[in-house]
């Protein structure tokens, strides 16, 4: 599925590859732009779509979820107030999205998806100018890559923005088990949605709680959702607000495929193996680290680790009351309050 590119210019080991829409440099068009760029590193053609107001050439890098997630998904009301301050870069990793490539088990590691997202900033800095500065937002998964990619390169960026990121999935599956139980007490202790929080007790009943397996991790992960769903149902979290993401932006066969393939080399390397935990220490810039309280998919338990484990002096940990996994699309505006002050108090 890979696609034949021209017109490449070289920058050491990558290439940008056509710039799309609104590309140029020139001032006047920093404060909307609309821009799509392609990153080739080691076998993989990556899109990144540069939106937004960057008069300052500051950029906000984003790592969406999965793996096999959407560059775009950000996009809704919280995302459109931040593109009105700064620029935002929402990037198709390596496997997700509209990247192509041919990948296999013996070249897909997250040490070289890092290198993937250090190779994007050489790509800004070309386009716009090495006086360009960066801060890096991980969401889920992302909040795996981000700190793989701090800990290659940290200099390159201003502040880490951490929401609900699973920088610990080596352990997530003993906390999906210990959560559940927590959350369930609770909501049937309230009287909400008792029968469904009852066939979460029955759920975890058949789940191995000794030992990692990867088909009850994906039942664990799946009833995570559907916790949240039923969290919404019953008020107890805010619905999400639709984004801005649409069918057109992406061919829904590609990204499937990518989703299947990605997460059938990373899944094994991840789910009860990777963890950053122990190297938190090194991440040592400004940190912001924002949460939904009630997020079943990454337990609240993960923000207060990441905090205690951070080795930046100056880091923020928030909690969102009425949001689950995404508090970007429940709690917009608060949220974009909280990331556009840390960039200001942090460019």
């Amino acid at each position: 599925m890979k696609q034949s590119l021209t017109g490449n210019i070289k920058i050491g080991f990558l290439a940008i590859v056509t710039l799309l829409v609104n590309a140029c440099s020139n001032d006047h068009t920093l404060s909307n732009l609309d821009a799509t760029v392609f990153v080739r590193h080691k076998g993989a053609d990556m899109p990144a779509y540069i939106k937004g107001n960057a008069n300052e050439k500051i950029f906000l890098i984003t790592l969406h979820g999965g793996p096999g997630g959407l560059g775009l998904g950000f996009r809704g009301n919280a995302f459109n107030q931040i593109e009105d301050n700064y620029g935002v870069v929402y990037f198709d990793q390596r496997g997700s999205g509209m990247s192509q490539g041919n990948y296999s088990e013996d070249d897909v590691t997250i040490d070289l998806m890092a290198e993937d997202v250090l190779a994007l900033v050489k790509v800004i800095k070309r386009m716009y100018g090495n006086d360009s500065r960066f801060f890096l937002l991980g969401h889920s998964w992302g909040g795996a890559l981000g700190p793989a990619t701090l800990l290659k390169e940290q200099s390159e960026f201003l502040g880490w923005i951490n929401v609900d990121g699973s920088h610990n999935p080596k352990d997530l599956y003993f906390e999906y088990i210990r959560n559940f139980e927590r959350v369930a007490e609770a909501q049937i202790e309230l009287g909400n949605s008792v029968p469904f929080w009852e066939s979460v007790y029955d759920e975890l009943d058949k789940v191995d709680r000794t030992t990692v397996s990867l088909e009850d991790f994906n039942r664990l992960n799946i009833l995570a959702f559907d916790a949240e769903d039923s969290l919404k149902k019953d008020d107890f979290i805010n619905g999400s607000e639709n984004g801005n993401l649409k069918v057109s932006d992406y061919n829904i066969l590609t990204f499937i495929w990518n989703l299947l393939k990605i997460q059938s080399i990373l899944d094994d390397d991840i789910i009860g193996e990777l963890s950053f935990t122990e190297q938190l220490s090194e991440i040592t810039i400004p940190s912001l680290i924002l949460w939904g309280r009630y997020d079943m998919v990454v337990p609240e338990f993960y923000a207060q680790q990441a905090f205690d484990n951070l080795g930046a002096s100056d880091k923020k940990l928030v909690f969102f009351e009425r949001s689950g996994h995404s508090p970007m699309f429940t709690e917009p505006n608060r949220f974009a309050d909280e990331v556009l002050q840390f960039i200001n108090q942090n460019k």
